[in-house]
């Protein structure tokens, strides 16, 4: 059977429907559609484990299981919908939709301001039409890309969606594939890409029957969900097509932008062709082939600058690499927390270093590992690295899953804000810090068995053992702490909310502007800081223009000399002003450079200064 052949059910001309299914556990392979058409529908065996055949009067909407060897129904591995769930059957869907993003070619991956979402819980309704209302607001703030967290398949309506169980299929209770494709559209119409997070480094334990069909798993590794994907052992050339064609789907099909790579150091592959290496060059073509800029999105905790790496200098050729190290350096340096993971943080050279080299520990013995951790990444540019001071994990992650906004001060929110989004990184917001959004983002679930339910709880319980956090565990079962995680869009209305709202607008204004070089990057970048003072600056320059960032991590006024270039210098933006809700600010509007400068800095402020042009 040919490769080129789709995996799933793929409707044709005159209601025929061509399926394609890997199975080499199975001897025999019968389609069994269901409800009015109730019949069984016979495959042939190909050539390497595939069942294929293509049958009448089967078209878009019509559901069926796959029998296996006459005693088994099992729903599509690459199911396009489930909508009765894991464990119902899969429904044939059209893959036509009246798509209004013709000449769509996308924003360069430099122009990404990402808003980080879970579409449960953005909105009331809790689905993807719901979100579309909003997309004028998110794009008056500055975003150019909203990220949807997983929506492949998982049990229940209640999940972050990283147990997706079918990678093919769309959320039923977000709205499927349809809803999706409108949401895109609506993004696309407004110019915003789409990046979606993917989950290839595990399948969801409730409604996962891959094992039932073939080798997608292998016991020879083990990760924390159990038997790892198979991506290097036997059979491992068809568990790989299987998530290539996944990538292509939601690029072709479904119009996304760019894929988040979820947890890439749980993918174990010891390949002389490593799949990630094969992943990127899959995309990269076929964005090539639709005429439109797609990216690849890493998030991995090993610091591994080889995965954003070109091939030709033994790199996997990804576009972009989510960057924890910034993130625990500011938030240590604004909370003063050192439990866990945080005791490798809290000295303002370790984020005057990110600034620098991107990867803090890049070689360096990590006390909370017991190691050597990272590698260097000092070659590659800023634009390569996602910083953010919030987002899904750092606030779920936590036993009350508080935000930033419920652990920090308004200032020290502002100073989060202007040091991520004012940096040379890309910038990614989690769904509702713009306007300090308080409501706790837990982990939620809603599974049917039981036994699983209590292995998740016992779970949490033993993830935050390296902790000090005092509080007690919601319970993730519960539809109540789902619930409480729903975003209150309506605190924007209150002046506090509206004004914090107004000065991430103002600072994404300024990146785009103030921030905006000659050849579209800085060309130079200093960073200085002082360790006792807890101050920082940032100096950018490109062509004729300067612009400076000074820092004030204390939670006390500082006075200090600051080594500065000549000329004068103009105030852009001071977060410690009453017009941003601040104490007033005791920074002039204009410093006058020399080989220094003597500067006083609010409490857990951030001052921007441009060189006056005809002084440059």
């Amino acid at each position: 059977m040919r490769r080129s052949v789709t995996l799933g059910a793929t409707p044709l001309a005159g209601g025929r429907c061509h399926f394609c299914v890997w199975a080499p556990r199975a001897e025999r392979v019968e389609v069994r559609l269901v409800g009015l058409q109730e019949r069984l529908l016979p495959l042939k065996q190909g050539e390497g484990g595939y069942f294929h055949g293509g049958h009448d009067a089967v078209g878009p909407g019509s559901l069926y299981f796959y029998r296996l060897d006459g005693v088994k129904d099992r729903p599509d591995p690459a199911s396009r919908f489930q909508p009765e769930g894991v464990h119902g059957p899969s429904q044939v869907v059209s893959p036509h939709f009246p798509w209004e993003d013709q000449g769509w070619f996308g924003p360069a991956l430099r122009d990404y301001v990402i808003y980080e979402l879970h579409v449960g819980v953005f909105t009331p309704q809790g689905t993807f039409d719901a979100i579309i209302s909003y997309l004028e607001e998110l794009k008056a703030l500055g975003i150019t890309a909203l990220e949807l967290m997983p929506v492949a398949q998982f049990s229940g309506e209640r999940n972050w969606g990283y147990d997706g169980a079918y990678p093919f299929a769309v959320q039923n209770t977000y709205g499927g594939p349809e809803g999706l494709k409108r949401l895109v559209n609506a993004c696309h119409r407004l110019g915003l890409a789409v990046v979606l997070d993917v989950v290839y480094n595990h399948l969801g334990p409730e409604g996962n029957y891959l094992g039932d069909y073939g080798g997608y798993f292998t016991d020879h590794y083990r990760t924390p969900w159990g038997d790892a994907v198979n991506y290097d052992r036997a059979h491992s050339d068809e568990v790989r097509r299987f998530f290539l064609e996944n990538a292509r789907y939601w690029i072709t099909d479904c119009h996304i932008d760019a894929l988040r790579l979820d947890g890439l150091h749980a993918i174990i592959d010891q390949s002389a062709q490593p799949f990630l290496a094969q992943l990127a060059q899959t995309v990269h073509e076929q964005g090539e082939r639709l005429g439109r800029r797609v990216y690849l999105i890493a998030e991995s905790d090993h610091n591994d600058a080889r995965l954003i790496r070109a091939p030709e200098l033994g790199g996997y050729g990804l576009d972009a690499h989510w960057n924890d190290d910034f993130h625990h350096a500011v938030h240590t340096l604004l909370t003063g927390e050192q439990a866990g993971y945080y005791q490798d943080f809290g000295r303002l050279e370790q984020l005057a270093k990110a600034f620098r080299e991107g990867f803090i520990y890049s070689g360096q013995y990590s006390p909370y590992r017991r190691r050597r951790h990272g590698s260097p990444a000092r070659d590659l540019p800023a634009h390569r690295f996602v910083v953010f001071a919030q987002n899904h994990d750092q606030a779920g992650n936590r036993p009350a899953g508080e935000r930033l906004s419920r652990l920090v001060s308004s200032e020290a929110l502002k100073l989060a804000a202007g040091v991520i989004i004012l940096s040379p990184f890309l910038p990614l917001l989690f769904m509702g810090e713009e306007y300090g959004e308080v409501a706790p983002f837990h982990y939620f679930v809603s599974y049917q068995d039981q036994d699983l339910v209590e292995a998740v709880r016992r779970g949490r319980r033993e993830e935050f053992s390296a902790f000090a956090w005092a509080a007690d565990l919601p319970d993730p079962q519960s539809e109540e702490t789902y619930l409480s995680a729903k975003l209150n869009h309506e605190l924007r209305r209150l002046e506090k909310h509206r004004v914090l709202w107004e000065f991430y607008q103002e600072l994404l204004r300024f990146r785009r502007e103030a921030l905006s070089f000659p050849g579209n990057g800085p060309a130079t970048l200093e960073v200085n800081h002082c360790e006792t003072e807890k101050v920082l600056l940032v100096r950018r320059a490109g062509g004729s223009r300067e612009v400076t960032m000074v820092c004030n991590f204390h939670a006390s006024s500082r006075s200090l000399a600051l080594p500065w270039r000549p000329g004068a210098w103009d105030k852009l933006l001071d977060s410690a002003e009453g017009r941003w809700g601040g104490p007033g600010s005791p920074a002039p509007p204009v410093l006058q450079g020399g080989e220094e400068v003597s500067l006083t800095l609010a409490p857990y402020s951030l001052v921007l200064f441009v060189r006056r042009e005809d002084e440059a």
